[in-house]
């Protein structure tokens, strides 16, 4: 996983470790499924809403 960016690795390492699917992430953080797409496969990058976003939706689950 050494060419994806750090946030597209704390994605993947979250869903595998909370049993979640993109539609799970993209519900939790109020992103759209297309966008946790691009942000995991980093066709597009992630703006600093978004991060944030998604960096409180993981933090706050449990």
């Amino acid at each position: 996983m050494s060419d994806l960016s750090e946030l597209a690795e704390e994605i993947i390492a979250f869903e595998k470790q909370k049993h979640m699917a993109d539609n799970d992430v993209a519900f939790g953080s109020q992103l759209s499924v297309e966008r946790i797409h691009n942000i995991k496969s980093m066709t597009s990058a992630p703006t600093d809403d978004e991060v944030r976003l998604l960096r409180k939706f993981m933090k706050n689950t449990k």
